[in-house]
C-alpha cells in the first residue's frame, strides 16, 4: 500500500483536477451543445443502418460531413445516460483529462518529474484544449488519439516491440475515421521517429514498417471503401460531398481544399457562378413566395468547418438583409477584417485566421489560441539540442525531435491553409506541452549550473513569453482590463530581473524563484483557459478569448446563447438585440452553438429577419426558437399524423434537430446540413408521399437553395399551405434562417 502511494503523483492531481474543471464545468447547462452533431447521435440511437452511416436524419438519407467513430462513441454515451447535451459532451472531456495524462506518462521517462508536471500542466492549460474539450466536435478525441498511438510508439522503440509499432500506426488509421487527413498531419514524426529511435538491423525496421503502413491504409479506409462499395441506393448520401463518395469528400473536401481554400462547388455539380447562383435562387424564391412562403435564400454551403471562401462567398450574394440593407460597414467584418477574407486569404479573414504568412500564429487572430508558450519552446528547443553531436545522438534528442516534427508540419500548415477554424489549433497542443516542459527543465539545468550562455536562455524565456503574454492580451483590455496584461509584463519583468540577478549565486530560494518565472508565465493561458466558462462558449465554433472570438468572423458569436462579450453585430435598420450575429452556414465543424451565459435573444432580432442560424447548436438557437420544440407544433402535427412514418420533413436540418434531440421524434432532412445535398430527387419525393411515409414539409430557413431548389418548387407546387395560427405558436415562431418558414401538407 505504501508503494502505492509513492508512485502516485500528488503535483499530477490539482492538474488533472483543474482540466476537469476548465473541460466539464458547466456542460450540463449545454443544451443541445454543437446540434449538427446531436441530431445525428440522435438518429443513431434509432438503428443500426443510421449508427453505423452517421446519419443526419432519422430516415437514414443523408450522412454528417466527418467519419462515423466518435459519433458511435457519443451514441454509446448516450444510450447509456440518454440523450443531452452533457452526455455528448462528457466523452470529449474525458479525452481532454486523458490527453494530460498521457502527456505526462510519455515526458517522464526521459525528460524526468518536473519536466513531466510542466507538460501536464501545460497542456491542461492551453486556452484551445479547454474550449474544444467542452464541446461535442471531433478535435479533443481526435488528439487524445494520436497521443495514445504516439504512446504506442514510443513505447515500442524503447522496447523493441513490432506489435506496439503496429498498434501505433493503426491507432493513426482509427483517427483517419475520426477527421480524415487531419490525423495525418503528424505521419512526419511517426516515420522519422521509428527510423532513428527503433533497434533492430535495418531489413526488419524497413519490413516493419511497410507492415505498419499497410495497417494504416486498411484500417484508414476500411470505413470508406465499405461505404463506397455499397450501392448508393442502399445507403445514405455522403454529406457535403461532391460525388456521394467518401474518399472524395476525404481527400478533397476534408483534404486538399482546406490547404487551397478552394471550395467553390455545389452539391453534386459544380458551384455555379455568383450571377447564375443568385438568378436560380431568385426564381426559386419568387416562386415559394407566390405561394405564400416568404424566401428561403440562404448560403448552399455545408456545416461548419466546411465551407470555402468561393462557397461562403457565393452564399452570402442575393441574400436578403433586413429592408433591403447591405451588410454593415459595406462588407467589411468586425476589427477591419473584409468580408472575403482579403488579407488572410481564402477563409482566413472571414473566421479570424489572420494573414498567411510566416507570424501568422504570432497574430491577435490565432496567438490567444494555443502559441502563448511559443517563445519557450523556441528558447528550450535551444537548450534540448546545444549539445547535439552525430555520435551523441541521445533518447531525450530523439523525443525531443518527434515532438518538433509534430509541432512544425503542423504549424506551417497553419500559416498557408486557406481555410481552418482557429479550434483547429488543438493539433498544436500536444507538441507545445511536451516541448515546453522538456525544454524548460532543460534551460532549468542551464541556469542551476551556470553554462555559459545557455544560463541565460531561463531568464530570456520568461521575458520573452510574458512580454507575448502582454500583447495577446493588451488589445482586450476594454473587455477584460487593463490589469491582467499590465500585470503579466511587470510581474515578467520583475522576475527576469531577480533571476538574473540570482544567476551566480546559490540562494536556497533560487529555484523557487525559477518555479515562479514559470507560474508568471502562465497567468496569460490559464486566463484565457478559463474564458469558455467565465465568458460563454460557442459549441459549433469553439474557440477561446473573452469579446466572442469564437464566432464566425473572429470578433462575433453566432447569435443564442452568449456570454460577455460576446456581442454580435446589428446592421442598419435592423430591429432586435444587438446580441444577434452574422451567421455561419457551418458545422464543425458543424460549428454554431452558444451554451455560455447569458439569455437567449429574442426570435427574429438579427440581421436576417429569422432568429439567425446561430444557432445551430446551444439553447435558443437557430432563430432562437427553432433550435427548441415549439409545442403547438409538434401536437399539431402528431394530432394530424395518420400513420405516416415520419412526422415531418424540412429543408433546414435546424428545424429538425429540437424533434429529433428532445422528442425522439422522427424527421426527414431534405439535404442535409444547408439543404445543398442532392439527398432526393423529386421522383423519391414523390415516393416518399405516395407510399405514406411522410406528408408533412416545412419549407425555409436555410433550404431551398442549389441542389434543392427544385425540391422546393415541388413541395410548394403540389401542397397546400397550412396556415400559420394552425401550427405555430406565434407568427415569428416558425422564422428560419432567410425568413418565415412555411408547413405545407402534401397528398398524392
Amino acid at each position: 500500500m505504501n508503494n502505492a502511494k509513492r508512485r502516485i503523483d500528488l503535483v499530477l492531481l490539482p492538474i488533472v483536477l483543474l482540466a476537469a474543471i476548465l473541460n466539464g464545468y458547466g456542460i450540463w447547462n449545454d443544451q443541445y451543445a454543437n446540434s449538427y452533431y446531436t441530431t445525428a447521435v440522435g438518429s443513431m440511437l434509432r438503428n443500426f443502418h443510421n449508427f453505423f452511416y452517421a446519419s443526419l436524419d432519422s430516415a437514414g438519407s443523408v450522412t454528417v460531413d466527418k467519419p462515423p467513430v466518435v459519433f458511435w462513441i457519443q451514441t454509446a454515451f448516450a444510450y447509456v445516460f440518454g440523450l443531452h447535451g452533457w452526455s455528448v459532451i462528457l466523452p470529449q472531456v474525458l479525452a481532454g483529462i486523458g490527453s494530460v495524462l498521457l502527456i505526462y506518462f510519455m515526458v517522464k521517462p526521459t525528460f524526468g518529474l518536473a519536466a513531466a508536471r510542466i507538460s501536464a500542466l501545460a497542456m491542461a492549460t492551453v486556452p484551445v484544449v479547454a474550449a474544444v474539450s467542452r464541446t461535442n466536435n471531433i478535435d479533443s478525441m481526435l488528439v487524445f488519439t494520436l497521443l495514445l498511438g504516439s504512446w504506442f510508439l514510443f513505447k515500442g522503440t524503447k522496447q523493441g516491440s513490432p506489435w506496439r509499432i503496429l498498434v501505433a500506426f493503426a491507432l493513426i488509421g482509427l483517427a483517419f475515421n475520426m477527421k480524415m487527413l487531419q490525423a495525418y498531419m503528424i505521419l512526419p514524426a511517426f516515420y522519422i521517429f521509428y527510423m532513428l529511435a527503433f533497434q533492430a538491423k535495418w531489413r526488419k525496421k524497413i519490413i516493419l514498417l511497410i507492415g505498419s503502413t499497410a495497417v494504416l491504409a486498411v484500417v484508414s479506409l476500411s470505413w470508406a471503401v465499405t461505404v463506397d462499395s455499397i450501392p448508393e441506393s442502399q445507403r445514405p448520401y455522403i454529406g457535403s460531398s461532391e460525388t456521394n463518395s467518401v474518399l472524395e469528400l476525404a481527400f478533397g473536401y476534408n483534404g486538399l481544399s482546406r490547404l487551397t481554400g478552394q471550395q467553390n462547388r455545389a452539391a453534386g455539380a459544380g458551384m455555379p457562378n455568383a450571377a447564375d447562383d443568385r438568378n436560380n435562387r431568385d426564381n426559386a424564391s419568387a416562386s415559394v413566395q407566390g405561394s405564400g412562403q416568404t424566401g428561403n435564400s440562404a448560403p448552399s454551403g455545408n456545416p461548419s468547418d466546411d465551407v470555402g471562401m468561393g462557397e461562403m462567398g457565393r452564399g452570402m450574394n442575393g441574400m436578403n438583409f433586413p429592408q433591403g440593407g447591405q451588410m454593415p460597414n459595406g462588407g467589411e467584418m468586425p476589427n477591419g477584417r473584409d468580408f472575403g477574407g482579403g488579407n488572410g486569404g481564402g477563409m482566413g479573414g472571414m473566421f479570424g485566421t489572420g494573414e498567411k504568412g510566416l507570424l501568422r500564429l504570432f497574430q491577435t487572430e490565432l496567438s490567444g489560441q494555443a502559441s502563448w508558450l511559443l517563445p519557450t519552446v523556441l528558447l528550450g528547443c535551444i537548450a534540448l539540442f546545444a549539445g547535439l553531436r552525430r555520435r551523441n545522438i541521445t533518447m531525450k534528442h530523439k523525443e525531443a525531435a518527434f515532438w518538433l516534427i509534430w509541432l512544425l508540419p503542423v504549424g506551417a500548415f497553419f500559416s498557408v491553409a486557406g481555410f481552418f477554424h482557429q479550434y483547429y489549433l488543438i493539433m498544436l497542443a500536444p507538441p507545445i506541452a511536451a516541448l515546453t516542459g522538456a525544454g524548460f527543465v532543460a534551460m532549468w539545468k542551464a541556469y542551476r549550473e551556470r553554462n555559459g550562455w545557455q544560463a541565460w536562455l531561463l531568464p530570456l524565456s520568461v521575458m520573452f513569453t510574458t512580454i507575448f503574454g502582454w500583447y495577446i492580451m493588451q488589445v482586450y483590455n476594454d473587455t477584460i482590463g487593463a490589469g491582467w496584461s499590465i500585470s503579466e509584463l511587470i510581474a515578467g519583468f520583475l522576475m527576469t530581473i531577480i533571476l538574473i540577478v540570482m544567476l551566480n549565486s546559490s540562494h536556497p530560494w533560487k529555484q523557487g524563484m525559477v518555479i515562479a518565472g514559470f507560474m508568471v508565465m502562465l497567468i496569460g493561458p490559464v486566463y484565457w483557459a478559463f474564458t469558455p466558462i467565465t465568458y460563454g462558449g460557442n459549441s459549433m465554433i469553439p474557440a477561446a478569448g473573452p469579446t466572442g472570438s469564437n464566432g464566425m468572423f473572429g470578433g462575433m458569436g453566432m447569435g443564442g446563447r452568449q456570454g460577455n462579450g460576446n456581442v454580435g453585430m446589428t446592421p442598419p435598420n435592423a430591429s432586435g438585440d444587438a446580441d444577434q450575429s452574422f451567421p455561419s452556414s457551418s458545422s464543425d465543424e458543424s460549428d454554431v452553438d452558444n451554451s455560455g451565459t447569458g439569455t437567449p435573444p429574442a426570435s427574429g432580432g438579427n440581421m436576417f429577419g429569422g432568429g439567425g442560424m446561430g444557432a445551430a447548436g446551444g439553447r435558443g438557437g437557430a432563430g432562437s426558437r427553432n433550435e427548441e420544440v415549439d409545442t403547438t407544433t409538434l401536437n399539431y402535427l402528431r394530432e394530424h399524423n395518420t400513420g405516416e412514418t415520419y412526422l415531418f420533413a424540412t429543408t433546414d436540418y435546424n428545424q429538425a434537430a429540437p424533434y429529433i434531440i428532445d422528442e425522439n421524434e422522427a424527421v426527414i432532412t431534405l439535404g442535409g446540413f444547408s439543404g445543398s445535398d442532392p439527398v432526393y430527387t423529386t421522383e423519391e419525393l414523390e415516393e416518399l408521399v405516395q407510399s405514406g411515409q411522410v406528408k408533412y414539409f416545412m419549407v425555409g430557413g436555410m433550404g431551398g437553395r442549389g441542389g434543392n431548389s427544385d425540391i422546393s418548387n415541388w413541395i410548394v407546387e403540389h401542397g397546400t399551405e397550412i396556415p400559420t395560427s394552425e401550427w405555430t405558436t406565434g407568427t415569428d415562431s416558425g422564422a428560419g434562417f432567410g425568413g418565415q418558414s412555411t408547413l405545407y401538407e402534401v397528398k398524392l
